[in-house]
């Protein structure tokens, strides 16, 4: 059966992939048949109508989704393909309540041209009563626009199936939270990732960089228990009342918090075993300040230290030593945590800035034991972040003969020096010019 998934037109290289995420998820054959970045109309092939149900449930990109009546490229041939694929279902709604309602992209109908468009189907013979709420049978007639364009490139008629879960959206908006920073995920982006990385009832989901939650959150409102780590104690404990616990509490997901760690990821006291179900981190991009790991640069300063009869690292105001940290060698280091952390089929969600102009600049990481998903990407300005998807293979899967290919850690001791996207970030992404 054909369903028409109705997007919003917003983070269009997300869209899809969210959809294969869940279609993944809840173990559903899913077929995309029609998709364009530049439409909000998508429509994909499924087994049935509770595969219809399951599949938008939890989505955050997509308003709804509809079974499809007809489809065409004007009027006469959406009516010629609704009479075609449906003529022998009419009379399962003859006495249904009913409502009928016009969506179109990209243009804007009176009451009155809507009433037009809704007149013309009624050869499908409903004759039961309408009603605006709570109708038994909710049909929709899509149109979708060019830009200016005098006529549609597409038309389509939907029954309606199931709503999705972008209420949460509005839910979650940080404007609205307790305890938010400078860099806390906006939202909607912390419910996507949660969806990429399977986020669910039974799942152990980790954030070795987890600031303020956002991301584990989202996991969270999805069933998951959740753990986090942050090299920034200030971050894990908060202040004032307002820290990782109050959000929690403030979204009645306090039952699914197991506790925030004060770590780095090459320190990471968790128990060194494959425990986790998933793995989401916005890793730091060491623009405001350079990336750091504990640590001295000579490898001194081990030796305990007692203050007032107590060890220093147990006070309260204690701020551990640290130093300088390439960027790409993170990068390379959250793969080898994952690979050894994660369970066959557990996922890791990594966000990556790139500047738009180079992507060679940051080469995509890559690890014998992780095959990549899906690479959606989030333009800014003069530069980008894509969200990294990763999915643990099991060790028979795994191709003895290709090696581990890490990329050149960036030598030095400077922040520019470690991090070449931090430099290009200063230097305003110019793209470099060769003098003659």
């Amino acid at each position: 059966m054909d369903y028409l998934v109705r997007f919003g037109q917003i983070h269009e290289s997300f869209r899809t992939a969210e959809l294969e995420s869940l279609a993944a998820l809840h173990g559903i054959e899913l077929k995309i048949l029609e998709y364009s970045s530049d439409s909000p109309f998508c429509i994909v092939k499924l087994a049935s109508e509770t595969a219809a149900r399951q599949l938008t449930s939890r989505a955050i990109l997509a308003f709804g989704i509809y079974e499809v009546w007809g489809l065409g490229e004007d009027y006469p041939t959406l009516h010629e393909d609704v009479h075609r694929r449906t003529s022998q279902i009419w009379s399962r709604y003859r006495t249904s309540s009913f409502r009928f309602t016009v969506d179109g992209y990209q243009v804007k109908r009176n009451p009155a041209s809507q009433g037009v468009l809704i007149e013309s189907f009624t050869y499908l013979g409903f004759e039961g009563p309408i009603r605006m709420h709570d109708a038994e049978l909710k049909m929709c007639i899509f149109e979708d626009y060019e830009h200016g364009a005098p006529k549609p490139r597409r038309v389509f008629l939907g029954r309606w199936i199931a709503g999705s879960d972008r209420a949460a959206v509005m839910k979650y908006d940080l404007k609205k939270r307790h305890y938010i920073s400078t860099t806390s995920m906006d939202a909607e982006m912390s419910l996507i990732t949660a969806n990429m990385v399977h986020a669910r009832p039974g799942k152990v989901i980790y954030d070795p960089f987890v600031g303020t939650a956002g991301l584990l959150i989202a996991c969270a409102h999805f069933g998951a228990m959740t753990i986090g780590s942050d090299i920034d104690g200030r971050s894990v404990r908060g202040k004032a009342g307002r820290h990782i616990v109050s959000n929690y509490h403030q979204y009645g997901l306090l039952n699914r918090y197991l506790d925030g760690l004060i770590s780095d990821l090459t320190h990471c006291p968790l128990r060194q075993a494959r425990l986790l179900d998933g793995i989401v981190c916005d890793p730091p991009y060491g623009v405001r300040e350079g990336l750091k790991v504990l640590g001295t640069r000579d490898g001194s300063g081990k030796e305990e230290v007692i203050i007032n009869g107590k060890p220093a690292h147990l006070h309260p105001a204690f701020i551990p030593p640290k130093k300088p940290y390439s960027f790409e060698a993170m990068l390379d280091d959250i793969l080898e945590f994952a690979a050894s952390s994660l369970v066959d089929n557990g996922r890791l969600c990594m966000w990556m800035p790139s500047a738009n102009e180079d992507e060679i600049e940051l080469g995509i990481p890559s690890h014998p034991a992780l095959e990549l998903i899906s690479v959606p990407v989030q333009p800014f300005n003069k530069w980008s972040r894509r969200l990294l998807t990763y999915q643990r293979l099991a060790d028979s899967a795994i191709i003895d003969n290709v090696p581990h290919m890490k990329k050149d850690h960036a030598l030095g001791t400077k922040a520019d020096e470690l991090n070449h996207f931090r430099k290009r970030y200063f230097e305003g992404f110019q793209t470099s010019q060769t003098t003659t």
